[in-house]
């Protein structure tokens, strides 16, 4: 192809010469030589194209007439370029790959930069006065620019992602990181990521699980143990907005069925989950003699003598039915 071209090692040679007529190409100025070095370069037919690639495929074109040059790194012209000297076989410029859809580990967008001063910021038009913390009051503000209500499955996703240790209280170290972690740092960001985490925990199993095991650490008051009965039905409604299993709705009425169960401790909430995913909407395939805590056993058997109640009472029915259809005899 002629020694001009020797700086292009990374293109593929072609099968046959590139030459087709005998008068080889005349030196090319030393700084064309010099930027072929450190870029990489394509032609044509008409034109010779030097593409810088450190400042983002900004390139420089040089023509059979002389330079026109589109980058300011590239300061050089050809002595000549002889016309039909190059035949009309190209190599494409190497597109510039966007940087603006990255991903992070948990399927969130990543936005190019995000500013702890402005997190920081945030976080003080939230706190309270008197506390290095957002208590109920700036929650409620925060909740109120997000256009959320306090009680939403949204709120409890945003405590979630910043992995706030208490209900009604976000601290400043929490915030921060939370925020980090969601790659954003403004009220539109959080509105934008709140929906596309709701959407993964729709089909992801274990986030899901994360957040479920969270709930229950996040009802709790200090130095409780035990989640109070009525919390634990508000909050097994809540976080079950996605995912929500069919058995659900006949749990808590049994709860609400059963005053004397004053308290949900951690492992019965933990295990409620693997149990109504096991059972789905068949009490019938309950196996008793599996380790599953004893409220599970009282919850079936509450529910079988619930059924055997309604045969009983359709069997009655029934039976007074028949009888009126009886004819009487004289």
């Amino acid at each position: 192809m002629g020694k001009c071209f020797s700086c292009v090692t990374s293109q593929p040679q072609p099968a046959q010469s590139e030459i087709v007529e005998s008068d080889p190409l005349e030196k090319i100025n030393e700084e064309v030589a010099d930027a072929c070095i450190n870029n990489v370069v394509t032609y044509s037919e008409s034109s010779l194209i030097a593409v810088d690639t450190q400042s983002n495929g900004h390139s420089c074109m040089i023509n059979n007439g002389g330079m026109a040059a589109s980058n300011d790194n590239f300061h050089f012209q050809r002595d000549k370029f002889p016309s039909g000297s190059i035949r009309s076989t190209f190599y494409p410029r190497i597109p510039v790959i966007s940087r603006n859809n990255t991903l992070s580990n948990d399927g969130l967008k990543k936005e190019k930069t995000v500013s702890e001063a402005k997190i920081n910021n945030l976080f003080d038009s939230y706190r309270d006065p008197a506390e290095e913390q957002i208590l109920t009051e700036g929650i409620e503000r925060l909740c109120s620019d997000l256009h959320l209500s306090p009680d939403e499955f949204k709120v409890l996703v945003l405590a979630w992602k910043l992995d706030a240790q208490q209900m009604c209280r976000f601290t400043r170290e929490e915030f921060v990181n939370g925020l980090k972690s969601l790659h954003t740092d403004s009220i539109r960001g959080i509105q934008v990521k709140l929906p596309e985490i709701v959407n993964i925990l729709a089909q992801d199993a274990e986030q899901f699980k994360s957040l479920y095991r969270f709930t229950f650490k996040f009802g709790l008051d200090a130095n409780q143990r035990i989640l109070p009965s009525d919390m634990a039905i508000c909050l097994w409604k809540l976080v079950f907005t996605v995912r929500e299993p069919p058995i659900l709705s006949r749990w808590l009425t049994f709860l609400e069925c059963h005053p004397h169960i004053r308290g949900i401790p951690r492992d019965t909430w933990n295990m409620f989950l693997n149990f109504a995913e096991s059972i789905g909407n068949d009490l019938s395939t309950y196996d008793d003699t599996e380790a599953w805590p004893s409220i599970f056993d009282d919850f079936v058997e509450f529910e079988n003598d619930k059924t055997n109640q309604n045969v009983s009472i359709i069997n009655a029915k029934d039976s007074v039915c028949n009888s009126d259809m009886i004819p009487m005899t004289e």
